[in-house]
């Protein structure tokens, strides 16, 4: 599923059937960037049923280059990380 599936999934739910299509993509647009805005920031995001969005620091290591086996450095990052909830992994 794709954004604009999603976004269309929002609309035919007959809890949102007064919503316009409009206003589903806003809402979509708002929840994600919320969600992206405060774990930049580092808060954590929990959604308790559904998971937790954190932001996480990578330890900067050596790799292989698989074509020429050459060692490489790869740099410290800091990435996002999503953690599924209890409800949702019992759910697989």
């Amino acid at each position: 599923m794709n954004k604009k599936e999603l976004i269309e999934a929002i609309m035919n739910n007959k809890e949102f059937s007064n919503f316009t299509k409009k206003d589903c993509e806003a809402f979509v647009n708002t929840f994600t960037d919320t969600i992206k805005k405060a774990v930049k920031k580092g808060d954590d995001v929990s959604l308790i049923g559904f998971g937790t969005f954190t932001k996480v620091k990578r330890a900067a290591r050596t790799g292989i280059n698989p074509s020429t086996g050459e060692k490489i450095k790869i740099k410290a990052r800091t990435l996002p990380k999503f953690r599924p909830g209890k409800a949702w992994k019992e759910m697989f």
